[in-house]
């Protein structure tokens, strides 16, 4: 729960160009809710639009132009410079430009061009590390190609993202939890997790309609993301994001799967839950006590509706439970003390 220099991205979305698959998983249209590609004007456009809004703040923040969506380094040579040449026109006004892209779209000459336009970070599709579950996926790489991407981006000076899903076909709890010890091995500065949300339209969606494939629920994705996030966060890899960000298809309820808009904080929230317990366990559980958390945490430590305190009053019989805040604990430290 450390504090960081707020960054700011700016979104820009290349809709499932340059992909040469179609995940079992993946509708970018609706994803991305986006069916326009991108040009070096809307590039402008969407900096500027940022940089007169950052220009009123008063507090500083780290700016970075991320081209999202697609698989940004498979996509036509053309197209790919206009859009870094139009972002790069901003250095010194912007301090960085991300990308995401997949682990078989990365070579040295890839690797090359991006450094002379000023990427800095680059993020990595990884979804798994499990070759099964990719094979099943229908993604397209290996895991080994993965671990030589990620090897070549670090090699090369770039910060290093890879992205994780937990739900996907052939998945569990283990395969989750294999794929995180797999991605840290690696040393990224980042990462995303994203249980999967299965989006009408998709073959996906056909394997559940027929009862093929049983998608993952929220509480499922809760549960195992609650074990993810300490593994990252002792690790001091930064979590971007836990969670699809909310739009009109995912919120519409004609989706399955892990899908909530406020999937994060629920992640969070289990993760304070869990160290909590794992306290009181060790304390005894004295009938009133008091909960200390770091800066920032009382809201995530609390619940939604206050459900983490009335299911740790339930499930250990406690007559009173105090949440406070403490300066000296920091990301997911608990200290219960007798009052």
């Amino acid at each position: 729960m450390t504090g960081r220099m707020r960054t700011i991205n700016i979104p820009i979305f290349v809709p499932h160009l340059g992909c040469p698959n179609d995940c079992v998983f993946c509708d970018q249209h609706k994803i991305t809710m986006n069916a326009f590609v991108p040009n070096a004007e809307r590039v402008r456009a969407l900096i500027e639009e940022t940089l007169k809004y950052t220009d009123s703040l008063s507090t500083p923040v780290r700016i970075e132009a991320a081209f999202f969506g697609g698989s940004f380094t498979a996509i036509d040579g053309e197209l790919r410079r206009e859009l870094l040449s139009a972002a790069h026109e901003y250095r010194g006004r912007i301090d960085g430009i991300r990308l995401s892209t997949r682990p078989d779209a990365i070579d040295e000459s890839i690797l090359s061009e991006l450094r002379a336009f000023g990427v800095t970070a680059i993020e990595l599709g990884a979804q798994s590390m499990s070759d099964r579950v990719l094979r099943l996926s229908n993604r397209g790489h290996t895991s080994e190609d993965t671990r030589r991407a990620a090897r070549m981006i670090r090699e090369g000076g770039f910060s290093l993202g890879l992205q994780m899903m937990t739900g996907l076909v052939g998945d569990d709890r283990e395969t989750c939890l294999y794929t995180a010890r797999e991605i840290i091995a690696l040393r990224p500065d980042t990462v995303r997790i994203y249980p999967c949300v299965v989006i009408p339209g998709t073959r996906l969606w056909d394997m559940a309609e027929r009862g093929e494939y049983t998608p993952q629920s929220v509480s499922e994705a809760v549960s195992v993301c609650a074990e993810l996030i300490p593994m990252f966060t002792r690790e001091n890899i930064t979590i971007l994001r836990v969670g699809l960000m909310e739009n009109e298809i995912l919120s519409s309820g004609e989706v399955k799967g892990a899908y909530h808009p406020s999937l994060g904080e629920l992640c969070y929230s289990r993760v304070f839950y869990n160290a909590a317990c794992r306290e009181l366990e060790r304390t005894g559980a004295p009938k009133r006590v008091e909960i200390r958390v770091p800066p920032r945490a009382s809201s995530k430590m609390t619940g939604h509706k206050r459900e983490n305190i009335e299911k740790l009053k339930a499930r250990f019989s406690l007559g009173y439970i105090k949440v406070r805040e403490d300066e000296s604990l920091k990301d997911f430290e608990v200290q219960v003390n007798c009052v």
